[in-house]
């Protein structure tokens, strides 16, 4: 089944019983049972939900495995996934540039528990050799990384995964699984945040993991039961449909940030610009190799730093000043105060995330419109 098709129908069967040919919402809390022992596959929602499950066959079969799971948020996955891997005195090695939510949840919780973690340079497969040590369990990678669209060479990191006995997990939320599938790469475990380029309509939070192997899968499975972070049957019902149109709006996001990438770089109130599909991008050719497009993510430097960014956001009437991305309207975020306030201004400024620096997450309104909106809120 090709990638569009099976997001239209993977794990989405017409309803046996009616013919629905939308996966029913089955808002129950639980089942009726035809005896001690004698379930009909159902017995509690937080368990299984006939809806969710439809969910996590589809992201599955998106990123090319057998098992797929959902959570209650992008966060939650992760929060799940170490829960179940990790314990006391266990190593993680994360690159730099990540999501300041993830980077709270190492620092402000992981932490507490007793695990230990490293960060690399995002860019560089050999400052993740040298982070690992002999208690190193786990390899946590973005790529493209949230905000600065830094690109991580999955397969090396794989084969350094390998080589140490850990598992790699990539966040694959910015390129979804139709520009890029880290399980085809190497990678052991893909998290995504389906709020965001899934479920596509901003409407909904939610995550989703999908697992290379059986062994790891039960053991995050469950967690997921044990612990609860599972999302309502509604929410697995938006992103299903948000799901269905993946391929078609990932194109015209994709369109539009290279239409503003090339926009900003020529604008002389733009320092830099931070998109993938730039050939003027570091990240550039390891783009082109391990993935099929490059997203529709654009970071820039400002000049002028913070008063400049706040005249540029007052000026914005397309784009609106907003936390999260991956919607079908344009978004724009300033990380320093917003997505990545959690990261110590020291650690923010070593990594990059300047007072300057904007990040776009374009629609799929017309290009032409976006970049009037960008050159009226520049000037």
């Amino acid at each position: 089944m090709k990638f569009e098709t099976a997001l239209i129908h993977a794990g989405q069967e017409a309803d046996k019983e009616t013919g629905a040919v939308n996966i029913p919402i089955y808002q129950t809390s639980t089942y009726k049972q035809d005896g001690i022992g004698r379930d009909r596959g159902w017995e509690y929602s937080r368990t299984g939900n006939p809806t969710r499950k439809a969910l996590e066959d589809c992201i599955a079969a998106l990123e090319g495995t057998r098992y797929g799971m959902a959570f209650a948020s992008g966060l939650a996955a992760e929060a799940t996934a170490c829960l179940s891997l990790l314990k006391k005195g266990d190593h993680v090695v994360s690159g730099d540039d990540i999501y300041g939510g993830t980077y709270r949840l190492f620092e402000k919780v992981f932490r507490k528990w007793g695990l230990e973690i490293t960060y690399a340079d995002s860019r560089s497969p050999a400052s993740f050799r040298k982070a690992m040590r002999r208690n190193t369990r786990l390899i946590w990678a973005e790529t493209p990384t949230n905000p600065l669209l830094n690109i991580t060479d999955i397969e090396a990191l794989a084969g350094i995964a390998k080589k140490g006995k850990a598992l790699l997990a990539v966040d694959n939320t910015f390129a979804t699984p139709y520009f890029q599938r880290p399980l085809e790469l190497g990678a052991d475990i893909v998290v995504h945040s389906s709020t965001k380029y899934l479920g596509g309509h901003s409407d909904v939070i939610g995550g989703l993991m999908a697992v290379a192997d059986k062994r790891v899968y039960e053991e995050i499975k469950f967690s997921q039961n044990a612990a609860g972070g599972v999302p309502g049957p509604w929410d697995s019902w938006l992103t299903l449909r948000g799901i269905k149109t993946l391929a078609v709006r990932m194109k015209a996001h994709e369109a539009n940030a290279f239409a503003v990438a090339n926009f900003l770089s020529s604008h002389r109130a733009v320092s830099k610009v931070f998109y993938p599909g730039l050939e003027s991008h570091p990240g550039h050719s390891l783009a082109r190799k391990q993935m099929h497009g490059f997203g529709g993510m654009v970071s820039f430097e400002l000049k002028g730093g913070r008063p400049a960014a706040e005249v540029f956001f007052k000026k914005l009437k397309i784009y609106m000043l907003a936390e999260s991305l991956g919607g079908v309207e344009s978004l724009a975020c300033y990380p320093a105060t917003m997505t990545h306030a959690s990261i110590p201004e020291k650690e923010r400024l070593k990594r990059g995330i300047t007072a300057g620096l904007v990040r776009l997450s374009s629609g799929i309104e017309n290009s032409d419109d976006l970049i009037g909106d960008l050159e009226r809120a520049l000037k």
